[in-house]
């Protein structure tokens, strides 16, 4: 049998690339970073991402999906006015825009032209921060390894808020331009120029905090869920079930919230089996439920009331 007299290849995602096959003789380049598309193998070879994303791979990335588009949503909201007819409009049209913008990332990733993707399997934290790990052999010589070991799912995002951005500067300035008579001159555009902010916030905390991010995201979308669920309906002073029915946005609101808490549930069990985990979902209304049945029991006035009447 041959014996491969090759040196060491060193470093965590250090590989070599394939560059002949003989029959089932392959013949290696020197050891270095591998091609976009491609990761180590066990022996150090670069071999193609050929896998399907998992369940939990498209969970991640319908999550940083769905951050700019309720980060719009937010602020439409915010300045559109109680008395604004337009806000509807623009949730309908950033809606539009994020999902033409997730339609387009699929088509032009590999392959192009389909809804599905090929990607590496994630095994650890460190795939998606490569560079990292690249090895000095001599403490003085840095061999730069820096790949997607995590393709796409870290580079995918980026083109994602890319064509986010692009399309939301086609459409919505006429949009609101036309129909946002109920606001002034100057608020109209203002949900447009907080994106030109936030855009920018979101790539940073991609490129910086991906890989938490996509073991936490979870936790995130149930704590914030939780969190905002509770501003809100104490902000709006949500009272009884009866303050929901009478004032459609509310259930509106209530409804998002509680669709957040089943994706966090679903995102955390995965639904690998689903006797177990579909029950689970069972508890999604608990917090909003606990919430209405104990408000009136917290409100600060009839605290501070009971209170004077005691002494």
């Amino acid at each position: 049998a041959a014996v491969d007299i090759q040196p060491a290849c060193l470093g965590l995602y250090c590989g070599r690339t394939v560059l002949s096959v003989n029959g089932s003789v392959e013949t290696y380049g020197d050891c270095g970073v591998c091609p976009r598309g491609q990761r180590t193998d066990d022996n150090k070879i670069c071999r193609e991402c050929m896998g399907s994303p998992d369940r939990y791979d498209w969970l991640y990335l319908g999550f940083m999906a769905m951050l700019p588009l309720v980060l719009h949503w937010f602020f439409i909201e915010w300045y559109s006015g109680k008395k604004s007819s337009s806000a509807v409009l623009q949730h309908l049209t950033a809606l539009l825009e994020c999902s033409l913008a997730a339609v387009v990332t699929l088509l032009v990733s590999d392959p192009v032209g389909s809804l599905h993707i090929r990607s590496c399997r994630v095994k650890k934290l460190s795939d998606w921060y490569t560079m990292l790990y690249n090895p000095s052999p001599d403490y003085i010589t840095t061999v730069h390894c820096t790949h997607e070991a995590v393709y796409p799912l870290y580079t995918i995002v980026f083109i994602y808020y890319a064509f986010c951005l692009v399309l939301m500067m086609l459409l919505r300035p006429l949009l609101v331009k036309k129909i946002a008579c109920g606001l002034g001159r100057s608020d109209r555009f203002k949900s447009i120029y907080a994106a030109l902010y936030f855009f920018p916030i979101l790539t940073v905390l991609q490129a910086v905090g991906g890989g938490l991010l996509y073991y936490a995201f979870p936790y995130i979308i149930l704590v914030l869920s939780l969190v905002t669920l509770a501003v809100y309906m104490s902000a709006s002073e949500v009272e009884f079930f009866k303050d929901l029915l009478v004032r459609k946005k509310r259930l509106v609101v209530l409804f998002s919230h509680w669709l957040l808490h089943a994706y966090g549930i679903i995102s955390i069990s995965k639904l690998d089996k689903l006797e177990q985990d579909l029950p689970l979902l069972a508890l999604v209304p608990a917090p909003a439920l606990f919430y209405l049945m104990t408000a009136k029991y917290t409100e600060p006035s009839r605290i501070l009331s009971e209170g004077g009447n005691g002494h």
